[in-house]
């Protein structure tokens, strides 16, 4: 597979001012295979360490931080021998030993030579207790699942993806081939084992078995993790999300997750879940205008899973849905199609895009920033192309660039953007078009 952040982590290798890199991401999405990777592509020894695996790596770290005593039981302890120029250092889970998090501090100040990352859990990096955490003294990434883009990669169209990515609109020829992908992508998602799995057999089942044992294994870090008083409370938001989704307007009510339940009862736990990365939480903006985040109403908001094909199993939707038309697109309320577009949104550095905005009568599925301009995105089941809330919206704010994703040919008309959904990879390329006129 390739990951498209593997370049990103070549210009970290060879950036000046390098400091010690935390790869965060939620569990499963790819993080030790792709420094690993990185480690056998850019350097001559890859000297790893899993420190929930290994327990007694925890020992290096007990009394000095100083980093070349710490080099030097690192070697002795896997037996590679560490150079500062050809040797990548790679502490996985670095969560569970909070003094390796705190010795990054050191290596940066005392010894940048050394090129050391870091995978973590989101919530194990941010907020494991009694960690002296390095602030200032680390580079920070986030690997999300696959995106289609990278999907179509590990499936042999990288020509086809690349063609896609650059802006291209003479998709005639490549139309149906793309819708179809696009469909096997939203059953499989994109986590990386279940790519693998359907790469390797063609077998929706296999791919279901995959994914039901990802689900498993978050239910259980729920458990494992968790505060005791909310641990309960994370698991009625985790399966009250297909309801949730299935709603009309789609907007968290936290009734659903239990009768009576109350915001001020449920607010923490389901905190825990947007920082351990498993949902994603798109938030209603009143007045459209940057900052985005400045106008977010915190009480009313949407929350998606992290993966489109996970969301997919956990409402039990059968993946034959894939050969059944546009049904994909259209199963709750087309859930799984702005569950697929946050996801695609989520992969862009420079754009942001997890809010909504919402009218008297009208609702546009998602705005998007660059920082200094807002442009709505509303997200079409299949080819249908009628929206009433574009056209109030436009009316109101006349935005200098509008989007409106479905299964229909691309287009350009009086500000608005029309581009297919598998064309998600060309929207940093459609607003630089179009934006500069």
């Amino acid at each position: 597979m390739e990951r498209l952040l593997l370049s990103e982590l070549k210009a970290w290798k060879t950036s000046r001012g390098r400091k010690p890199l935390i790869l965060q991401g939620a569990r499963q999405v790819g993080k030790t295979w792709l420094l690993k990777e990185f480690g056998h592509q850019c350097f001559d020894a890859v000297c790893y360490v899993n420190c929930e695996r290994q327990q007694a790596v925890r020992h290096i770290f007990d009394d000095d931080l100083d980093p070349k005593k710490i080099i030097n039981k690192l070697s002795i302890f896997t037996g590679v021998d560490i150079d500062a120029e050809s040797t990548l250092i790679v502490f996985d889970e670095v969560q569970e030993v909070p003094r390796a998090l705190t010795s990054l501090k050191y290596f940066c100040e005392e010894a940048p030579e050394y090129a050391i990352c870091c995978a973590g859990s989101l919530l194990g990096v941010a907020l494991h207790e009694a960690t002296s955490f390095p602030v200032g003294k680390v580079d920070f990434m986030m690997l999300q699942p696959m995106s289609f883009h990278e999907f179509l990669i590990a499936s042999g169209k990288k020509r086809m993806a690349d063609y896609v990515a650059a802006g291209n609109w003479d998709l005639k020829p490549f139309h149906e081939q793309m819708v179809d992908l696009l469909k096997t992508f939203m059953v499989v998602g994109g986590m990386p084992s279940v790519v693998n799995v359907w790469l390797e057999t063609n077998d929706f089942s296999a791919v279901d078995d995959e994914q039901n044992r990802i689900l498993d294994a978050y239910y259980n870090d729920f458990s494992k993790h968790a505060p005791l008083p909310i641990s309960a409370k994370i698991r009625h938001i985790w399966n009250s999300l297909p309801s949730q989704l299935a709603r009309e307007n789609k907007k968290f009510v936290y009734g659903l997750v239990r009768d009576g339940a109350r915001a001020r009862e449920y607010e923490s736990a389901l905190l825990w879940l947007a920082d351990s990365g498993t949902v994603r939480i798109c938030r209603n903006v009143n007045k459209p205008e940057v900052p985005l985040k400045a106008y977010a109403d915190s009480s009313a908001f949407k929350v998606y899973m992290l993966d489109v094909g996970l969301l997919r199993a956990k409402a039990e939707l059968k993946a034959s849905v894939v050969i059944d038309g546009m049904r994909v697109f259209t199963e709750f309320k087309g859930a799984l199609a702005e569950q697929f577009v946050l996801q695609e949104l989520s992969q862009f550095k420079h754009i942001k895009g997890a809010y909504y905005w919402t009218g008297t009568t009208s609702e546009i599925d998602f705005l998007l920033t660059d920082g200094l301009l807002v442009m709505p995105l509303e997200v079409k089941s299949g080819t249908n192309k009628q929206s009433k809330s574009m056209g109030v919206y436009m009316r109101k704010y006349n935005p200098p660039l509008a989007f409106r994703a479905s299964l229909m040919e691309p287009g350009f008309h009086n500000g608005l953007i029309d581009f297919p959904l598998y064309a998600f990879a060309s929207l940093p390329s459609l607003i630089e078009r179009y934006s500069n006129g």
